[in-house]
């Protein structure tokens, strides 16, 4: 009765075994969207932590054989025996996997996490961009003025490629291993998109910004050539109003 009862236990647990394989290992997983990414995440966390929680059966059924063992004639305990090491070899297993694929989980997770992260912050960085570029579209102003503005966009755009190279990396180990990879290819398409795009828009507002201070130094210099002009005009005429000089008496140019 007792090896009857003992085989009913290894049997259990051989089953348990079996089915927790073949519900967390052995199917093919698809994970075409962050929520099934996340619940399989979950379901692999509790099924480590059964797995885990299986340690003490498994050690009561050890002790309970090798009890039983210890009273029971060879003949009867030989097969128990090697009943009991393919338990535990295809327990130890099994902890095993569900360890190793729970761990690569959590790391795909925080990988996807990681991408949005980076993603978040450069979209955040396009956006300052946006702004920038609205506000020099139709800059009024001196050279000085103007100068200023490009100073602004260009220190905007002197930003380090490190995020990018980080989100092309995270984004090809993702859709390597064949996760989450029609979303983040549809993601990365519309950022760099959007990047190739304001990209152009800088460029080309920093030469038209360029060509304004140009454009303006030189009115600037004209101005100042008319002003110390009028200057010295002026100068003249205080001369001759203070002499009291007729206008028929001056140069056609001071009439």
């Amino acid at each position: 009765d007792k090896t009857v009862s003992l085989r009913k236990d290894l049997s259990e647990m051989h089953e348990w075994i079996t089915q927790a394989e073949e519900e967390y290992l052995e199917r093919d997983f698809e994970y075409k969207t962050p929520d099934e990414l996340q619940k399989a995440v979950e379901e692999l966390k509790r099924a480590k932590e059964e797995a885990t929680q299986k340690e003490v059966k498994v050690k009561l059924i050890t002790d309970s054989v090798n009890s039983f063992i210890a009273k029971a004639p060879p003949a009867a305990h030989e097969a128990l025996k090697k009943e009991l090491d393919v338990l535990i070899t295809s327990y130890q297993r099994l902890c095993s996997r569900l360890n190793g694929k729970c761990k690569t989980l959590e790391e795909v997770w925080a990988c996807w996490r990681e991408l949005l992260s980076y993603l978040d912050a450069e979209n955040k960085w396009l956006n300052e961009i946006e702004l920038k570029l609205k506000a020099t579209e139709n800059i009024q102003g001196g050279a000085e003025e103007i100068s200023e503005s490009l100073d602004s966009l260009e220190h905007l755009m002197r930003h380090p490629e490190d995020n990018r190279n980080q989100i092309r990396e995270l984004a090809q180990t993702l859709t390597d291993g064949g996760i989450l990879d029609e979303l983040i290819n549809e993601k990365l398409e519309k950022f760099n998109t959007r990047w190739e795009e304001l990209q152009q828009q800088a460029v080309r507002r920093q030469k038209s910004l360029e060509q304004s201070i140009q454009s303006a130094q030189e009115t600037d210099k004209t101005l100042r050539l008319i002003q110390e002009s009028l200057a010295v005009l002026d100068k003249q005429l205080t001369a001759y109003i203070a002499d009291r000089v007729d206008a028929a008496q001056v140069p056609q140019e001071a009439q």
